[in-house]
């Protein structure tokens, strides 16, 4: 396999498969060390919860902010999932006030981090959830009780900014909802193809002391 000249720890992917599930290589080579994160922390999320929803989210910085401050670092991304964690972790709590039975939820995700023509760095993400707790990101409407609003929430955290702040900047991509099934295995493979775009080698940079990828732990 390949290495990838721009960071040799990197093996460069040119298959259309990777572990029997479709990827998306026309995009240039994926790298298989991204590959296999995503692959483990799919199955992480549905050996802990059979059924499992995962979403795709977009995160950007406003037009007007400074992005210096984030080209060598990893700070926002990392205070970002902290903040929707306590989130998710919060309406989980309060749950179990209300109700004799509620369904918890480990909170994994897989992120990449691109910079775009303006030189300003974004981030694409894919976030597994417990499907029995949570199983749409619900109404795209400010001030509404669910996952989107976390998501603003969270990024405006992240950014120190109000909510209103971050209007556009939370970006939900087309048909970004898949309702994973551990033993149902075509579930999976849309879902592993469609994150594989977070693994691409294009668009990913080296060298300045923040990584291009990242995922949850366990």
């Amino acid at each position: 396999m390949t290495r990838n000249p721009r960071n040799t720890n990197h093996r460069l992917h040119f298959e259309g498969t990777y572990r029997g599930f479709p990827v998306q290589p026309m995009h240039g080579p994926l790298i298989a060390e991204y590959l296999q994160v995503l692959y483990l922390t799919m199955y992480r999320a549905v050996s802990e919860h059979p059924r499992t929803f995962a979403f795709r989210v977009d995160l950007r910085l406003p037009e007007h902010m400074d992005a210096a401050p984030y080209e060598d670092s990893n700070r926002v991304i990392e205070s970002f999932i902290a903040s929707f964690k306590a989130k998710i972790r919060h309406n989980r709590n309060m749950a179990k006030q209300k109700y004799d039975r509620v369904h918890d939820t480990t909170v994994r995700y897989v992120w990449a981090r691109e910079t775009g023509g303006y030189g300003k760095p974004h981030f694409h993400l894919v976030i597994f959830l417990n499907n029995d707790a949570f199983y749409t990101l619900g109404d795209f409407e400010y001030d509404k009780e669910n996952i989107f609003n976390r998501l603003q929430e969270a990024w405006a955290s992240a950014l120190g900014l109000s909510v209103n702040s971050v209007t556009g900047l939370v970006q939900i991509p087309d048909n970004p909802c898949y309702h994973l099934h551990r033993d149902d295995p075509a579930t999976l493979a849309d879902l592993f193809y469609r994150a594989s775009y977070l693994c691409k080698s294009a668009t990913k940079f080296y060298g300045n002391g923040c990584h291009g990828f990242g995922a949850s732990r366990s």
